[in-house]
This record gives C-alpha cells, structure tokens and sequence, in this order.
C-alpha cells in the first residue's frame, strides 16, 4: 500500500473540512478505497497509485480555492468532487454521484483556478462552439453562460486557434440613470463592460492581461463599435444580447469573417431597453434557428452556479420554474 502526505499549513484545515467534520466525510465518501487520516495541518493518505493520484488532483483544486478565497461552500465542493452535497435529517453528510462537476477543464487560470462546464448545458456550449461558427446561449442571471463564453475564448486564444478575443456588450442602462460619468472614453464605458474584465481576471495573470489589453490581443469594447469592422481570425462574444436592438443584432452577425467564431449570450427576462424598442435578440432567435454552422442553447434554472438563494429568487420572480 502507497503512502502520500499533504501539507495544510497555508490553510485553515477547519475551511476544507468543513462544519462539525461534514466536508471530510463527504470526501472520505468520493473516495472508498483509501484511507484517510487527518490531524493538524497534516494528511496522511493510503491507498493504490491511481486512487492517490486522483485524490491528490482533486484536493490540489480545493486547496488552491480555499488560498485564493479562504472559504469553501457545498457548491464549491460539489463543482469539486463532482458530487451531490447534501446533509441528512440525522446530521450526518451524504454525496451521490452527479455529473455537474466533471466536465472536463476549459481552461486552467492563475492561484489555481480551474475553470469547467459544471452543468449539462454548459458542456453542449463546449461541444457546440466545436462544430459551430455562432452559437447563441440564452438564459436567466447566473447560469454561467457569459462565464463559459468568456473561458472558450480564452482557450482557443491559449491553444492558438485564433489570434485575438473581442468582448462587447451594448452599453444600456439597467434600469438607472448613470447621467455623466467623468474620464476619457474608456473610463466611460468600463462601468458598462465590467463582468467581462471579472471573467478575464479568473482566467488570465494580471500581468499578462494587461498587456494583451494594451495590445489588443484582448480588446473590450461597446457594441456601437463593432460598426464597419471585419472581424477575422477572432473569437468574439456580444453579452446581454437582449439590450441590442435588430439593426445592431444584424449588424454584429455581419461582422464575421471566414475564420472567427461568435458567441451571443443574452437573458430575455431581463430586457433594458426602451418598452417601444424591439430586442433583436428575440428576432434572431426566431429567424436564425435552422441555419446550419448556428446552434441555440437554452439554459435553464438547472444551470444557475451561483449562489443557492439565486435560484430560489429567480423562481420568485418567475423567469425558472
């Protein structure tokens, strides 16, 4: 029998265990055939090569989580292990098997981050973007379809597949007047493009960010800019797609160029425009659906990754059932 140890000094081993013990038990559970033994800041673990192995992965990602963000959650667990984390009426933790965690990695981010398809849906985006040239990813608030976007473009600029990633959003008020912002254009408009900035930080070295961004490499932008352009050899994706009129929806579609691929992703229960103002992405959405080389992705209220109590409020308001 094999014998790994694990150092725990750089986190607090009541984060990764869990409450009362629950987290460790839901680990012991994922993996049988090993044994675990746990005191202070040490792991001692046995098993065969290939159990170690797998067990020291997945508790490398765990790790590296509870540095960057010194906490750790059920769901953070569950996307983890690839397993249902729950609690029984006894007190005592439980996990079956889900196939929500284990999508394989889209892209391996800086502090150790790992980014996945965690849901089913997030994975047909993965196999879609791979035999599609536009694919349109339509859902309510935190389903993670911008996220996945955002780490597929990434990826195919990491593996060089294209030379630059194009981010753009329509630049429209949700709901509140910002009236005048100060600044030269760019720290106009930032506000507007914010979310993508956040993905892109998960993904890419500050470092390196920053100069793709002076470079170009990355460039975000308002939708009002992509007018008149040619856009090749690119991936480019248009988030919140539902706040873009049909003139601007056509004229982003219209923009691409032989070898790029497209993303569109937008909510339709979150419309910002004006009431008399048609959103362009409930046209494309009708007219675009048997175009071969274009996929459309529903995502649903079984994909939202965010926070538990998000699902709950979107079922309050009515955009899930």
């Amino acid at each position: 029998m094999n014998e790994l140890k694990i150092d725990l000094e750089n986190i607090n081993p009541v984060v990764l265990w869990g409450p009362n013990n629950e987290y460790f038990e839901v680990i012991k559970k994922q993996f049988p055939k090993i044994k675990i033994v746990a005191r202070g800041t040490e792991v001692k673990v046995l098993g065969d090569v290939a159990e170690l192995t797998s067990f020291n992965n997945r508790l490398k990602e765990i790790i590296n989580h509870i540095e960057q963000y010194n906490s750790l959650s059920s769901n953070d667990l569950e996307r983890f292990l690839g397993a249902r984390v729950s609690v029984q009426a006894d007190g005592e933790p439980g996990a079956d098997k889900a196939p929500a965690g284990g999508g394989e990695p889209i892209v391996f981010g800086p502090n150790g981050i790992v980014v996945k398809a965690r849901t089913a849906n997030q994975r047909r985006m993965v196999e879609s973007i791979n035999k599609n040239d536009i694919l349109l990813a339509i859902g309510p608030a935190g389903t993670g379809k911008t996220y996945t976007a955002v780490a597929l473009a990434v990826r195919a600029l990491k593996n060089k597949e294209i030379k630059r990633i194009i981010l753009t959003r329509p630049a429209v008020e949700a709901g509140e007047n910002l009236g005048f912002l100060p600044g030269d254009l760019k720290e106009k408009i930032d506000p507007y493009l914010r979310p993508l900035y956040d993905a892109l930080d998960d993904m890419i070295p500050p470092e390196k960010l920053k100069v793709y961004l002076e470079n170009r490499t990355i460039e975000v932008a308002p939708l009002a800019f992509m007018r008149g352009r040619t856009l090749d050899n690119c991936f480019v994706i248009l988030d919140e797609a539902q706040n873009s009129t049909d003139m601007q929806l056509k004229m982003f579609l219209t923009r691409m160029g032989p070898s790029a691929k497209f993303i569109v992703t937008g909510d339709i229960t979150q419309i910002d425009l004006p009431k008399k103002q048609q959103s362009g992405l409930h046209t494309a959405l009708r007219i675009l659906t048997d175009i071969k080389g274009i996929d459309i992705i529903y995502l649903s209220g079984e994909d939202v990754v965010r926070h538990k109590l998000v699902k709950q409020i979107l079922k309050a308001y009515g955009d899930i059932q």
